[in-house]
């Protein structure tokens, strides 16, 4: 079994769930309570990743992200490296493609809050990020954890969208997908189980824990 791919990617989700719950909250707040005529647009483009090939969101990263691409291009002017085929690219591409694995279930979650506990607080004088933390936030915190563990998982399982923008770099950008992949190349199918079954075990538990989490919030909000 791989461990040094299998390192890098639990490395590689646990960055991009921690990425996406800073830069998501916001984001899915502000879709679950705004009442903009086009917040769908908004909506669409959260969930593209979703219906979109991965090679096609792993080809229009590495433009954006190479060297005469606006984010490389700034990226290089601060650095003086490269993201196309490292660790930071590799994160970059995670983000965009795990994003609507977060946003999504804290839209629910957010949306599931009843108006008149945020009402209350704000009829109290406390301020929109006070209600959020102490009102919003505790009430829908299986949503929030929920979205964290689907975009783990999602990242752990990523493949078209890393190949395309990582390539294949043993410690720097070789996931365990493109491992086991490797692997059923090189003809060694033994190798090749043994982590298809750590993956397909891992996959398992993640979706039991979220289906656990959603009875748990289904059991709070019950339906009107």
């Amino acid at each position: 079994m791989d461990w040094q791919a299998i390192g890098l990617s639990v490395r590689l989700s646990l960055c991009t769930a921690a990425i996406l719950l800073i830069l998501g909250t916001p984001l899915a707040y502000w879709i679950a309570f705004s009442r903009r005529r086009w917040k769908f647009l908004v909506e669409a483009v959260v969930a593209l990743p979703l219906v979109l090939p991965p090679t096609v969101l792993g080809f229009y990263v590495l433009l954006a992200i190479g060297p005469r691409g606006p984010i490389g291009t700034l990226y290089g002017r601060l650095t003086g490296g490269l993201l196309p085929f490292s660790f930071q690219g590799l994160l970059i591409a995670s983000v965009l493609y795990s994003l609507p694995f977060t946003v999504q279930p804290l839209v629910a979650a957010f949306g599931a809050v009843d108006r008149k506990f945020i009402e209350a607080s704000w009829c109290l004088g406390a301020s929109r990020f006070t209600t959020f933390r102490r009102v919003v936030a505790p009430l829908a915190r299986s949503g929030i954890a929920t979205g964290a563990i689907l975009s783990f998982a999602h990242t752990m399982g990523e493949f078209g969208v890393v190949l395309m923008v990582g390539g294949n770099i043993a410690g720097v950008t070789r996931t365990v997908s493109i491992s086991i992949y490797d692997q059923v190349q090189a003809l060694n199918y033994r190798g090749a189980a043994e982590t298809s079954l750590f993956l397909m075990g891992f996959s398992f538990v993640v979706l039991a824990l979220t289906y656990a989490l959603q009875r748990r919030m289904g059991g709070v909000w019950p339906a009107n």
